[in-house]
């Protein structure tokens, strides 16, 4: 699928129909004062964070990106408006979704997509409640989204992973070997097995997963392989004290996108199409009515009476799982806090040509990224058992910014990244 710049891998937007059903069965204020504080910074002014700063140059061109480029020379802090998106948060505040996809912002699109849209496509509410993924391990039931979500790979390799004596000491090279083929045993087939519509349940099956378990050697790194030819995501997680919790992940895809823009509301298009595939026949061919396998992996975590334990989600693409196995590891078997959990130094595995298109060697060829802070006796640990490595910069912005927050008896507890440079934790 094109990356960049093609309006055919924009799929059909999404995303305020599925605030307003979260908000419709869960919310309990006006869907206006949820939505105020968005629209007045937008309207008035918010100050650009630190990766934003950094980021803008690369859609300086871009004539309807002027709201971000008013500054020669950003630096975080300064302030930013963007009058179309408040127009667009206030239209949605007054009239709900219709006066979103059927208003200026719709009208913008089906002008843009030049026949790739019909007004049909904009008329039809495109989000749904589907029935949670389940898995157990560690004690704990695991929930996700469904295909066409990868989140069923969160679940299968802890499933997986759960079969193992991990070492007490997360430092333990094999900690991070056996963590690292437990991914590799669960996501070698995602590029055939996840679509719209896939059998999540299947994806889960205990004795399928059993089996891919038995391939893995403790001391040694599996040969896999077959024959097939930087994200913008934000997660956040909240809790609350009835129990609730909520783990939501909305994405650009890659950066700004597909650095289209909707003229006048002046709002960055997705490129989540990249998902989709161009093979004839594939279960996840580009066509009409269909969504594209994605990345993103909400995550909540619940006890053995039922009740929630936690919530999760992170950034990071094809790496989401992978972080959030390690998170799980640290957290439920070694017993750490969710910030230290969260702090810790990561392994990622990488490939191809971006964060989108790990698994398409079917799990081999992979270099294990490893972060400058991970434990020293990771790095030769992993390439004794015959994992090829490459040691980055600490706290890399590549690994992920993940959230976490664990549901204690008497109180709630909370991490955040560090690796993003700004946000925050926080609760009352």
């Amino acid at each position: 699928m094109p990356f960049r710049g093609d309006i055919r891998s924009v799929p059909v937007p999404g995303c305020v129909d599925g605030w307003i059903a979260l908000h419709e069965r869960f919310g309990s204020l006006e869907l206006a004062r949820v939505l105020e504080p968005a629209r007045a910074y937008a309207e008035r002014g918010f100050p650009m964070s630190p990766t934003l700063a950094l980021s803008v140059h690369g859609v300086a061109s871009l004539p309807e990106a002027a709201d971000l480029t008013v500054y020669e020379h950003p630096r975080a802090g300064m302030m930013l408006r963007r009058p179309g998106v408040a127009r667009a948060l206030g239209e949605i505040a007054r009239g709900g979704r219709d006066a979103f996809y059927l208003g200026e912002f719709g009208e913008g699109l089906l002008t843009l997509g030049d026949g790739e849209y019909e007004a049909r496509d904009l008329e039809t509410i495109n989000a749904d409640w589907m029935p949670a993924l389940r898995a157990t391990a560690w004690g704990h039931d695991l929930w996700t989204m469904p295909p066409n979500s990868q989140g069923y790979l969160s679940l299968a390799s802890a499933f997986i992973a759960a079969g193992f004596d991990l070492p007490e000491d997360p430092a333990d090279p094999q900690w991070a070997h056996l963590l690292i083929e437990s991914m590799r045993q669960a996501a070698k087939d995602r590029v055939e097995v996840l679509f719209d519509g896939a059998d999540g349940n299947a994806l889960l099956d205990s004795s399928m997963l059993a089996a891919r378990r038995a391939q893995i050697d403790p001391t040694r790194a599996a040969t896999l392989g077959g024959s097939f030819h930087n994200g913008d995501t934000i997660a956040l997680c909240t809790a609350d004290s009835y129990g609730n919790g909520v783990s939501l992940i909305q994405s650009n895809a890659s950066g700004f996108g597909s650095l289209l823009i909707v003229p006048g509301v002046r709002i960055f298009l997705q490129n989540r199409g990249i998902g989709f595939s161009l093979e004839p026949g594939h279960p996840a061919e580009y066509g009409p009515r269909r969504r594209p396998p994605h990345t993103l992996s909400p995550l909540a975590i619940t006890g053995a009476d039922g009740a929630l334990r936690g919530v999760a989600g992170t950034m990071g693409g094809d790496a989401q799982p992978q972080i959030l196995l390690q998170l799980l590891a640290r957290w439920l078997v070694a017993g750490e806090t969710p910030g230290n959990a969260v702090a810790a130094g990561r392994w990622a595995l990488s490939g191809g040509r971006n964060g989108f298109d790990t698994w398409g060697p079917r799990g081999g060829g992979l270099t294990v990224e490893i972060e400058g802070h991970a434990p020293e006796q990771w790095a030769d640990g992993l390439r004794t058992r015959g994992h090829q490595t490459h040691l980055t910069e600490p706290f890399s912005h590549s690994f992920g910014h993940a959230h976490l927050i664990s549901v204690e008896p008497d109180h709630l507890a909370g991490g955040t990244d560090p690796r993003p440079r700004f946000g925050a934790a926080a609760g009352w």
